[in-house]
């Protein structure tokens, strides 16, 4: 069973060069932006409050935006 992964963790593996702060902001921006993948986290129960992002979460931001 694949665990959660926590959303700085994710941010960083997309922006590692910068504060994982700054990566947290960018990663949000990405998500904001894109009306398909934030409707389909959405629609997986994603709530913007979330500490962790579940499996499927996960999948679903891979889907839009590629492994980092």
């Amino acid at each position: 069973m694949t665990s959660y992964i926590f959303k700085y963790d994710l941010a960083q593996a997309y922006f590692p060069d910068v504060s994982p702060a700054s990566a947290a902001r960018l990663l949000n921006r990405e998500l904001h932006h894109n009306p398909d993948l934030w409707q389909s986290l959405l629609d997986a129960n994603y709530s913007p409050s979330q500490k962790r992002f579940t499996p499927l979460q996960v999948q679903i931001i891979y889907r839009y935006l590629g492994e980092p």
